[in-house]
């Protein structure tokens, strides 16, 4: 494939959240210690799961490999935020813009498709119990984590190579605090429908097709839950799918506000509010709710720590 690049821009100019110097002290530091508890939450859970053989299983395998992506979604962002906060000129090159958003679309991609993976080894271990060690084996575990980072970064390469073919010929400045498709793309000189087109088609089929097999999965999971005789079976049950449909929850919706909000002028300030959700609470927010809600996982902990 040709690829080429017109560009005549070579620096793209954040604007952040303010140019208040006070203002911007603080929220360097609130947002560093989100990423700090990003960074410990997550580290902490892959190193739980490794430490621990009673969480030798797919499911914390998986959840494992969630940590992984919240670690790796967050560190793409939060540290050239960071840095911005403190600096003069909040400046990143064509590449580096081109780069995160690889990364992000990425990043994110891959962590639709694996709560997919999740939800359908919630559906092996409550609907067929006797045979789950038999079907969710190392094999079939391989194959859907791997199966999530290959789609994931293969539909982000897409998205990648479509933009070699705009021009930036001026203005150079983004109304945001990272490189976001619906702005990077408001800077282009060139026509995008052709993006806009791509973009709709790819993200709709990443999203409708995990979001199809999680609703497919719960479906099969409420039911059989339903039909489990005694109270203390049925709390037993849908303990082990709270933590994930929690995390599905707040990834869906949040996607969804970020998707929802109008990129206009009015609202620009408003956008990149919304924006934080996916990209620095969540992160944060996800080892919360698996160890609180998970009795193996705290139960692991004590181990550890005793």
């Amino acid at each position: 494939m040709m690829v080429r690049n017109q560009s005549t821009v070579t620096k793209f100019f954040f604007v952040g959240f303010t140019n208040d110097p006070e203002l911007e002290v603080l929220l360097f530091l609130l947002f560093l210690s989100m990423y700090t508890f990003t960074l410990l939450g997550n580290c902490s859970i892959l190193v739980i799961v490794w430490l621990s053989p009673q969480l030798h299983t797919p499911m914390y395998f998986f959840l494992s490999q969630l940590a992984f992506l919240d670690l790796s979604f967050s560190s793409v962002i939060s540290p050239k935020m960071l840095a911005d906060l403190l600096a003069e000129k909040r400046a990143i090159t064509f590449s580096g813009c081109i780069a995160q958003l690889y990364f992000l679309s990425a990043l994110v991609s891959t962590e639709f498709f694996l709560l997919a993976a999740m939800a359908f080894d919630r559906y092996i271990a409550i609907c067929n119990p006797l045979t789950y060690t038999v079907i969710m084996n190392n094999d079939l575990f391989l194959r859907l984590v791997g199966g999530s980072y290959i789609g994931g970064f293969l539909h982000s390469l897409i998205h990648a190579g479509c933009l070699y073919r705009l021009s930036f010929c001026g203005p150079d400045v983004m109304n945001h605090f990272i490189c976001d498709y619906p702005v990077f793309l408001k800077l282009s000189c060139t026509d995008i429908l052709i993006n806009d087109q791509i973009r709709f088609i790819f993200a709709s089929f990443v999203v409708i097709s995990s979001l199809l097999i999680i609703f497919v999965s719960y479906s099969y999971i409420i039911t059989t839950i339903l039909k489990i005789g005694n109270t203390a079976g049925r709390h037993r049950a849908a303990s082990t799918c709270i933590s994930h449909f929690t995390c599905v929850f707040l990834f869906y919706g949040s996607g969804s506000l970020v998707e929802i909000i109008p990129n206009s002028s009015s609202s620009e300030e408003q956008y990149k509010v919304v924006t934080l959700i996916p990209t620095v609470l969540i992160p944060a927010l996800n080892p919360l709710i698996y160890s609180l809600r998970n009795t193996d996982v705290k139960e692991a902990i004590k181990k550890i720590l005793s």
